[in-house]
């Protein structure tokens, strides 16, 4: 009797509908085309400085309810027009959750919440909420996580960030070489900037890897590279990285690695101490060093929900609290928007003058 050497840690592999077959049940058409385009190009736009705005990813940490995300995106489109000639909005609909250890992972791969990890399903109810949200007119951001979700849903995101944990990953910088968004690396756990500007030099260059095809394929994928990666500032281990000191800091070592000088500030994460309550504070001194001269801030990220706080999922999901988070501690609603509408009222006489 032959030997078994492989798959012994497997109980089962099953296939997955491919991305051409959901993206044909749920196709990107219309105004929701429309809306992914435009946003794509603004954002364009904003890195290239052909566009005085800032842009700003704002929503809950995680979606595990799919109506409280659309009742939260009417809010958030509703803001827009007030906001339009100073901020662009595009809302933060992050269906992966990166984990140090163990924890619910996301509506792609445990959609119901309880263990069932049903995938197929996941990812029909990512994509349709993506189409959702872009008929409502906002575009839509995400972080790309699994190298292989991005042929089923990113057609359909306007803005992508690769987390701390991933900003590392070899992996994560070939498929962000061959994403058709803008991207943004997020600095080390550590606080460290290295890890971000060696993955911008990286995506900004063609590569070659393994991967899947629109048919789910295993395919050799080659990417011509991605010109529109940028730095996001969150934080780390050390504490924040908000202020003009960090920010001039990072400044310089982006100008040293010959990178992009565009940066984000995330308010959230270790830059907040993860308590959503000094998010604001974080985007009052960002508005600060913005009226004090700084070129280099092209956006902000906010962690935001219908109702403060987050709460752990119970074993019961109907005691779940509507639009109060499960993952991170997001801020709510009224609080965002004030915050928003502040900075915008600050900066609007201001944002002109830096083309």
């Amino acid at each position: 009797m032959t030997a078994m050497t492989d798959n012994l840690n497997v109980q089962s592999n099953n296939p997955l509908i491919t991305p051409q077959m959901l993206k044909a049940e749920l196709p990107l058409v219309g105004d929701a085309l429309d809306t992914v385009q435009e946003a794509r190009q603004t954002i364009f736009d904003i890195l290239d400085r052909k566009d005085h705005r800032l842009f700003v990813v704002v929503g809950p940490c995680s979606i595990h309810d799919p109506k409280a995300a659309i009742d939260y995106a009417q809010k958030l489109k509703v803001l827009v027009p007030k906001l339009a000639d100073t901020i662009y909005l595009v809302m933060r609909v992050y269906f992966e959750k990166p984990r140090t250890s163990i924890g619910w992972k996301g509506l792609i791969n445990d959609p119901y919440l309880d263990d069932s990890f049903k995938i197929e399903e996941g990812l029909r109810i990512g994509r349709r909420l993506l189409l959702d949200i872009a008929n409502i007119g906002l575009p839509t951001s995400t972080e790309a996580l699994d190298p292989i979700s991005p042929q089923y849903l990113q057609d359909l995101i306007a803005w992508s960030a690769i987390g701390a944990r991933t900003t590392e990953s070899q992996t994560h910088r070939e498929m962000s070489s061959g994403l058709s968004s803008p991207v943004g690396f997020k600095n080390g756990t550590d606080g460290g900037l290295m890890v971000a500007i060696n993955a911008m030099q990286s995506v900004s260059s063609p590569h070659r890897f393994l991967g899947i095809n629109s048919d789910g394929q295993v395919s050799v994928v080659t990417t011509s590279g991605n010109p529109y990666a940028h730095m996001v500032l969150r934080g780390g281990s050390q504490g924040p990285n908000f202020e003009s000191a960090h920010v001039a800091q990072c400044e310089e070592a982006l100008e040293r690695g010959g990178v992009s000088q565009n940066i984000m500030i995330d308010c959230s994460h270790a830059n907040s101490g993860k308590n959503p309550d000094r998010q604001p504070l974080v985007l009052k001194d960002m508005t600060r060093q913005i009226l004090e001269g700084n070129r280099s801030i092209i956006g902000a990220m906010l962690e935001s929900n219908i109702h403060h706080g987050n709460q752990s999922i119970p074993a019961d999901l109907s005691e779940l609290k509507y639009g109060v988070s499960v993952t991170d501690a997001c801020m709510n609603w009224d609080t965002t928007e004030s915050a928003l509408i502040e900075m915008a009222d600050s900066l609007r006489p201001v944002l002109p003058k830096r083309l």
